[in-house]
């Protein structure tokens, strides 16, 4: 007898028990999957986003009076999402826990976009609610990943979609500043589990690599219409010259304002994002300073006795993206 489809997850994967049409649970599955090994969400940060999806599912039964299929969700409208909001927000949600939630919900229905199964524009539309003014410079965990997300959506090609996915990913994933990583050229592509980096006043530091970034990078390289070579910018504009700043600022700047993000979510706040996810994971500080570029590596061994290999295993153990799995 064939197992069912939720079975192939691991148990720590599984989504949770939702009500929904059979198309509509595979895909949800087919989801859950893809933030695990694609995406490569932490453990809680999964759980998370399966009890968001799935209370989605539990409103729309009610909503729709009976189990949401493809087919329903290709008809809901932006006053369904809002009905959905509307109805969190009676459960007492606050303003971060409903942004968390809604961005769940967001990051499946452009699953099932990418996928071809569901074009709906609605959810687009919907606004988060507006997050304390308290909210930290560094991004918390979610908001990162769900930053890198919404930010490549506003990209009208594919390839331009990839690199501006690329360009974050490899901000958060590796604290490089946007000028060192607009400054990469086609022989910096990462090949293995590090880059060199020039950052302030020329100085070189080895930055380790993240699979996760590594494929980013490699599927951008793959789409870009434009020559990546030794000499050649790796990161290019729409019209084929070296990219320009301000285009990724705006790519965060519209983003942040469709998460209702403050105006310090901007590419740096990303670089202040690996330094305090590695630190609050149990990065030595030294360890991450160093990283970061704010010291050169023979003194930070000097004084801290850190060498390549335990920097590396330190990186590769503490940043939220290394888990489950990279």
């Amino acid at each position: 007898m064939a197992r069912p489809a939720a079975a192939v997850i691991a148990d720590e994967e599984r989504l949770p028990f939702f009500l929904a049409a059979d198309d509509a649970k595979a895909a949800a599955e087919n989801w859950y999957r893809w933030l695990a090994k694609e995406k490569r969400f932490s453990r809680h940060t999964l759980r998370a986003y399966g009890q968001d999806l799935a209370g989605f599912f539990t409103f729309l039964s009610e909503h729709l009076g009976g189990a949401a299929s493809l087919e329903d969700l290709r008809g809901l409208r932006l006053s369904d999402f809002r009905a959905y909001s509307s109805h969190r927000r009676k459960d007492g949600l606050e303003a971060t826990s409903l942004a968390r939630n809604l961005s769940a919900v967001r990051s499946f229905f452009r699953r099932l976009q990418r996928d071809g199964q569901v074009d709906t524009a609605a959810i687009s539309l919907l606004r988060s609610p507006k997050r304390p003014h308290s909210v930290p410079k560094p991004l918390s965990v979610p908001a990162a990943q769900e930053m890198i997300d919404t930010a490549e959506d506003f990209a009208t090609e594919p390839w331009l979609q990839a690199r501006d996915a690329a360009i974050l990913t490899l901000l958060w994933g590796a604290g490089l500043r946007l000028g060192e990583a607009l400054g990469l050229n086609g022989s910096d592509v990462p090949k293995g589990d590090s880059l060199t980096v020039t950052g302030k006043g020329n100085k070189q530091r080895l930055v380790p690599i993240l699979p996760v970034v590594r494929q980013a990078i490699a599927e951008y390289v793959k789409l870009c219409p434009w020559p990546i070579a030794s000499g050649t910018p790796l990161f290019y504009g729409a019209r084929g010259k070296r990219l320009d700043p301000a285009i990724v600022q705006k790519a965060m700047r519209n983003a942040r304002r469709a998460l209702n993000l403050p105006e310090t979510a901007t590419p740096h706040a990303l670089r202040h994002s690996f330094a305090t996810h590695l630190l609050a994971a149990g990065g030595d500080l030294r360890t991450i300073q160093e990283l970061l570029g704010h010291a050169s590596l023979a003194t930070t061994q000097r004084y801290t006795e850190v060498d390549a290999e335990a920097l590396l295993r330190v990186y590769g153990g503490a940043h939220p993206r290394a888990r489950a799995g990279a």
